[in-house]
Order: C-alpha cells, then structure tokens, then sequence
C-alpha cells in the first residue's frame, strides 16, 4: 500500500509537471482553483463512509447499505457543486472547469466505498493495485489532453474518464469477489447492488455526518489558504503557489497508505478494550509521521530549488522559501493526520467537528492576516500554524479517547 501511494503521488505530481511544462500558471491556478472549490463538498457528502465502513468492527451496515448512501450523497454533491459554480460570480470558463472536476470527484467516490470495502477485508493488495492503475492512466488522459486541446477542462474530463474505466473495470468486479467470499455478507446479500433501505440510509447518514463535518473542515483547511491567494494574488500566483504546496500534500500520501491499512486494526484493539496494543500501534505511526516530516524538510533544504526547476520551470524554483515553509507544517501535519486515525478508529466522531471547525478558523485568520502582508509565504505560514493547532488538539482529544473504559466506545 505505501508503494502505491508512493506511485500515486508521484502521479499526482506528474499531472502539475504537465501542466506548469505544457500549459502555463495560470493554467495551473485553473486546475488548483478547481479543486479548491470541489473538494470540500465532494469530501462533506461523502460523509468518510469508506472510513466508516473499514471501523464497522461490529458489522452494523451492509456493504449495499453503504453503497445507497454513497450514490445519494454523491448525486446531491454534483448538484451543489454546479449550484457553486453557476452562482459564484467566476467567468464561465472556471465555471465549466470547477463542474468537470466535480463528475470527476463523484467518480472518486464511489471507488473510495469499494475501497473501505477492502479496508475491512483487510484486502490492501488490491486497493493498492486500483491506485497505481488510477495514478498511471490519469496521467496519460491529462496529457494526452494537454497536448491535443490546451484546455484545462478537457484534461480534467480525461482524468475522469481514465477513473471511471479503473472503477467499472477494476473496482467493481473486485468488490464482487470479495462479497461472495465474505460469510456475513453472504447472509445478507452478495449482490453488488446498493440497499435502499430508508431507516438504515438515515440511522448510516447520522452516525457518519460527524466524520464528514470533519472531513469538509479538513478540506477547507487545505482550500482557504488558495482562496487567499487567489483573492489577493490571482490565478497566476495561486498556479505557483498551488503547484510549490503540493509537495507537502503529496507526502500525506504515505501517511494515508499505513493510517488506511492500520485503521481496521487499530479498531479492533479499541473495540475489544486492548488499550496497550492500541497505544502501541498509534504510537509507531506518529514516529512514521515524525520521519516523513524530517525527510521532507531536509530534501526541501538541500535539493527545493532543483526539484521545483525539474519539475514546474525555474519561475516556481523562485519560491524555494514557501516549499521549505509548508513542508514544515506538512510535517507537523503527518503526525496530526495519525492521531486522527487513531480517534476515527476509535470512533470519537463528533468531537473532531470542533477541532477542525478551530483549525480552519485559525488558518482563515492567519491568512487574512498574512497573505495581503507577506503573500505566497504568508500562506505557507498560516498552514505552519494551523498544523500545530491540529496536533495540539488532537493529541489532547486521543488523550481522552484512551482513558475511555476498556471495550467501550468513547463518547465523544
């Protein structure tokens, strides 16, 4: 699961490659914008059902329960986003942009309810087959793009239907197998079908609404800073500022891939009231965090300006100090991101609302404060001290998580 990550994200970074080598910064900001604006819906309406799903160490819901669920919301987010989009005031260019990139996050999702799917069986080896064919092929649609219309909005209609081909071919077929061998869901229904059941949708939606408030709060933490940008610097600046931050974005990866594979197991320990093993594991991961975050500093310093040369063109190397800066508190984060697995698993839901509600105010704060003041680096330092709320209040949530009695969950 780390290797594909790892391959995921070195994806990722090849599809801004493109862009910057390609296109043009603005084109960039374009891309960046987009996704600032979807993501944040796209991530509340899907309510972290895959998380959801891979803790269900009771078996509670169905995998066609979660699967009904996740088509409502889906549905209702691509309405909201055009909804966004129609009434935001951008020219209809970004407009047309932001909607592609909302079917491309719907596609997104659905492979993310067969993925917790996978998480639950513990079935990691082909989650992470699904994400290096998703990385490869969306890299060679936005290209291919890229090179025959010079349009963001086609490259990103390309990434979408590269996903899509992924999840009917791939996905799909592969939450099938596992159904049919899984003795629980067999005695409900191996059928790869969604259960509309409207008292276990609702009884579903209300447990997992918690995760999602945390999740759009998360996402908003990651968004506001290029609002900022945008606002006060334009699509030129935010292409930039865009492309140099997501070098810290891209190492969540490899905390993504060991908190995902830990997280079923870190449930069990929770529910089964083995707080020490529990600890331990947690434990282990931060230091993973802590490790990535060093390693992440350190190549910034060392080799910053060669890699954004190599990478974007010697405009972006300009900011070497912004990459230096936000891989600080991507560090930070990493550590944070890990003791929020912990709590997830240990399904203290609700609380997280409030701290990631904290954590956006604050970097909504820090960036009104800093961005006019200090531009592209006042953005980097409004994500450094919005990370070490993040920790700080997470490690004081986890706290209490595990003073909880054995075998019980915490009522937070």
């Amino acid at each position: 699961m780390l290797v594909a990550n790892v391959v995921y994200a070195g994806c990722q970074w090849a599809m801004l490659s493109v862009l910057a080598k390609l296109g043009t910064p603005e084109m960039v900001g374009q891309f960046v914008l987009a996704l600032a604006v979807t993501t944040p819906v796209i991530t509340l309406f899907m309510l972290q059902l895959g998380v959801v799903q891979a803790t269900d160490a009771r078996r509670e819901y169905g995998f066609g329960d979660y699967l009904a669920l996740r088509l409502t919301t889906t549905a209702l987010a691509l309405v909201t986003i055009a909804g966004i989009a129609l009434a935001s005031g951008y020219r209809r260019e970004i407009a047309l942009v932001i909607v592609a990139a909302g079917v491309s996050a719907a596609v997104d999702s659905i492979s993310d309810i067969v993925y917790g799917l996978m998480q639950r069986r513990e079935r990691m080896d082909r989650l992470a087959q699904s994400r290096i064919m998703r990385g490869a092929l969306s890299v060679g649609a936005l290209a291919a793009a890229v090179v025959a219309t010079n349009r963001v909005i086609c490259a990103i209609l390309a990434i979408a239907a590269s996903r899509l081909a992924i999840l009917v071919a791939w996905d799909l077929p592969q939450a099938a197998r596992i159904l049919r061998s899984d003795v629980y869901d067999v005695r409900r229904d191996a059928r790869l079908l969604p259960r509309w059941d409207v008292r276990k949708l609702i009884a579903l939606a209300w447990t997992s609404l918690p995760l999602g408030l945390v999740m759009i709060l998360i996402a908003l933490g990651v968004s506001i800073p290029r609002f900022f940008v945008e606002q006060y610097l334009g699509e030129h600046a935010l292409g930039i500022f865009g492309a140099v931050a997501f070098f810290g974005l891209a190492g969540t990866t490899a905390v993504a891939a060991l908190g995902r594979s830990a997280t079923p197991r870190l449930a069990q320990y929770y529910a089964q009231g083995r707080r020490r093993a529990y600890c331990v594991l947690l434990l282990k991961l931060s230091a993973f965090g802590a490790a990535v975050g060093v390693l992440g500093v350190a190549l910034a310093l060392l080799i910053g300006r060669q890699l954004l040369t190599i990478l974007y063109g010697l405009e972006y190397a300009e900011h070497t100090g912004v990459l230096v800066c936000t891989m600080v508190a991507a560090g930070i984060t990493y550590v944070a991101s890990f003791a929020g697995y912990g709590m997830t698993a240990a399904r203290c839901f609700r609380v997280q609302t409030l701290l990631f509600a904290l954590v956006a105010a604050t970097t909504a704060g820090a960036c009104l404060w800093l961005v006019p003041a200090m531009g592209l680096m006042g953005g980097a330092l409004a994500l450094c001290v919005a990370a070490v709320v993040q920790l700080l209040g997470s490690v004081f949530i986890l706290s209490l998580a595990v003073r909880a009695r054995s075998g019980t969950r915490c009522e937070c």
